[in-house]
């Protein structure tokens, strides 16, 4: 590998031209981004343009087979997440995929395989983990300052916030709404605060109440015609270890808050609400809360993007592994299963 780290990117649309590319650019002399592929023409030509980007095609296979890469972030809408990940681990690079990893669990677990087999990193774009109240209350969790966490709650709640552009309301492109848009990054976010436990069943519910209608939209206005995922999405997961968590996810949803985004955990010597972060424990016979008094001010993007350029240079392990990757879509796809069967279901 160069000095010097030569990125490409699969996917120009919002996520990669709001964070992915400033923030690599944000990492100086260590990194050049070299080449960008999106399908669509006009749009990875005015990018590559935008950012000086030397190369844009039109199919990332032809981005590989002409440019060399060492590593890639992976953009695109959550249908083509497995596919350009494999290809671009098959091609020899490390692997920046943005969330969730897949659509399928089979397709996170090939991913994985692919990882482990061409020895190279995979990391999944959990950026929340990177966000310093997290960074701190982790500190604290791995210190025993909560001692066994054994309960969870995970909102990810928007009063009326479907979004109103690209596709997250297409359910063939990205695979449902809120669950594994906004859902999934709490849910990561207390997954990881927990160590990962290993999930045993789980129970599920959807529901598309909001958004199949015309209505007042905080986000732009969405396409209510052609509306295929959930506006809601509700589930409890119980793990090997006897923990459990409550999830609530909603695009859309009659509630005061015009956006809740949360974790709370219980554990036998204390407890915490991750945003903002407060800690509740019992001590010396007195109840007390603690709050700290100063955060780091870097971006979660920022650091996330600054951490898997470290870690490809250095050889390290970002914070998200393809492991935990497939947890996740495991988590995912059995809470969207429960609901269509009414069944829970057994990992």
């Amino acid at each position: 590998m160069s000095e010097t780290l030569r990125i490409g990117i699969i996917g120009a649309g919002g996520i990669a031209t709001g964070e992915h590319i400033p923030n690599y650019l944000n990492c100086g002399n260590k990194i050049k981004i070299v080449a960008i592929a999106d399908v669509v023409e006009e749009r990875v030509k005015h990018v590559a343009e935008e950012y000086n980007i030397p190369h844009y095609f039109t199919d990332y296979e032809d981005m590989f087979q002409k440019v060399e890469i060492d590593a890639v972030s992976v953009c695109t809408p959550n249908k083509f997440h497995a596919p350009a990940t494999i290809a671009a681990l098959q091609a020899g690079c490390h692997v920046l995929c943005e969330k969730p990893p897949a659509m399928k669990i089979e397709e996170a677990e090939q991913m994985a395989r692919e990882a482990e087999k061409a020895k190279k990193i995979l990391t999944y774009g959990f950026h929340f983990r990177h966000k310093p109240e997290v960074e701190v209350l982790k500190r604290f969790v791995d210190g025993g300052e909560l001692g066994e966490i054994y309960a969870a709650r995970v909102l990810a709640i928007r009063r009326r916030g479907i979004p109103g552009w690209g596709v997250f309301t297409n359910k063939e492109l990205q695979g449902g709404g809120p669950l594994i848009d906004i859902g999934v990054h709490m849910l990561d976010t207390a997954l990881y605060l927990m160590d990962y436990p290993i999930p045993d069943t789980v129970f599920g519910v959807t529901y598309q109440k909001i958004g199949n209608r015309k209505g007042v939209g905080l986000s732009g206005d969405w396409d209510w015609d052609n509306f295929s995922v959930e506006d809601m999405a509700r589930g409890m997961i119980t793990f090997k270890n006897g923990a459990s968590i409550l999830l609530e996810t909603a695009f859309a949803a009659n509630v005061e808050k015009q956006k809740e985004m949360n974790v709370k955990l219980m554990g036998d010597h204390g407890g915490a609400d991750v945003f903002p972060l407060n800690i509740y424990q019992e001590k010396h016979h007195t109840l007390t809360d603690t709050t700290p008094k100063f955060l780091p001010k870097k971006g979660n993007h920022e650091l996330e993007i600054e951490r898997f350029v470290d870690a490809c240079l250095t050889g390290g392990q970002p914070l998200s592994t393809p492991h935990q990757g497939v947890i996740v879509q495991q988590i995912i796809n059995a809470i969207y299963q429960s609901a269509e069967t009414g069944k829970p279901v057994q990992l």
